[in-house]
């Protein structure tokens, strides 16, 4: 919870996922990991019918937001859907579609209307929302859409992957490798940049944020014998950035970017594309990673890892993901509140 007493929303993610479980599990651990107070947007049935079947002793208890931090101690607050949700773990169900948007949209709109600080988001199945009709191509974009409705402008969302050891932003996403050189543009660059370092000041309280952006070949194309897109894309948004006043270093060559004492050297590393970004924090964080979105009016954290569909309902997921997600929420709402 944040100073004023409001909870952190959690939403249930896809039912049939691991989502639902760590929630409980994050709920058990609450003291010992000194959780603030959260409320998730579920099913109260569907939770009770899953602390049951793992022999969990969970408590839940339906609340409005304003009810949870006060519930929070004894038992799991958990803010009802108007869905009912029937799913099965590890069979993921297009028939759960509408509890998954639900919460997502009731988050949202809570956390815009103020009556809570920050949003966390357990992980979603994308493939099975689309079998319901869903037409936005994430998680990440659903959430813009829904930002920008009452006619705000849409933001840019940008992607950070955040741990103690390493911060890593891809600025490109969820698109082919082959499609990354004709993706990848100046103004591409220049746009995510400037979001990360003025977040990075602004919710991670950076007073002076260094970023390091990577190369998109081997070598960082190496004066152009192993591609020109480092010098004619990248250098000149590096450029830019600098003019800015913002510290951006690079191109640099990947392969040597994110070893211990290459780290000391800046606070973010900009990557051109998904796995380039992704492979370095999972290999150092893999259970602690939190992946944070940028560029929101709103602060939106998420546990760095899907929904596992192969070994929900077993009570072995590990939460500390979801845990790191909720501490990150809480201090970076905290932070967004300050006058």
């Amino acid at each position: 919870m944040d100073a004023d007493g409001r909870p952190l929303l959690v939403t249930q993610g896809d039912p049939a996922g691991i989502g639902p479980e760590l929630t409980l599990k994050a709920w058990l651990q609450r003291k010992e990991a000194r959780l603030p107070a959260f409320a998730v947007l579920a099913d109260p049935d569907h939770l009770n019918g899953l602390a049951s079947r793992l022999r969990w002793n969970v408590p839940i208890v339906p609340v409005r937001p304003a009810e949870a931090v006060a519930a929070f101690d004894g038992a799991l607050p958990v803010i009802p859907l108007s869905t009912t949700v029937k799913a099965s773990p590890g069979q993921p169900d297009p028939a759960c579609a509408p509890s998954v948007i639900e919460a997502i949209e009731t988050a949202v709109r809570l956390v815009r209307k103020g009556e809570a600080p920050a949003l966390v988001t357990n992980p979603i199945a994308k493939h099975v929302l689309y079998d319901a009709g869903f037409r936005h191509p994430g998680h990440t974009e659903f959430l813009a859409a829904l930002a920008s409705e009452g006619g705000s402008e849409s933001p840019h969302p940008v992607m950070m992957l955040w741990s103690d050891e390493l911060a890593v932003v891809p600025v490109t996403v969820h698109i082919p490798l082959s499609s990354v050189p004709s993706a990848l543009t100046t103004d591409l660059i220049v746009r995510t940049g400037r979001i990360v370092a003025r977040e990075l000041k602004e919710r991670f309280g950076l007073s002076h944020p260094r970023l390091a952006l990577a190369g998109l070949n081997p070598h960082a194309g190496e004066s152009g014998a192993m591609g020109m897109e480092d010098d004619r894309i990248i250098a000149p948004a590096i450029e830019i950035l600098r003019a800015d006043g913002i510290e951006a270093a690079g191109p640099l060559p990947a392969d040597t970017m994110f070893h211990a004492r290459a780290r000391q050297r800046y606070d973010a590393a900009l990557a051109m594309y998904h796995d380039q970004a992704l492979i370095p924090i999972k290999t150092i964080a893999f259970d602690e990673a939190v992946n944070v979105t940028l560029g929101l009016p709103f602060v939106r954290t998420s546990p760095d890892h899907g929904t596992a569909f192969d070994i929900a309902g077993k009570g072995i997921a590990r939460p500390d993901s979801l845990m790191a997600a909720i501490r990150l929420a809480a201090r970076l709402g905290s932070r967004r509140d300050a006058p």
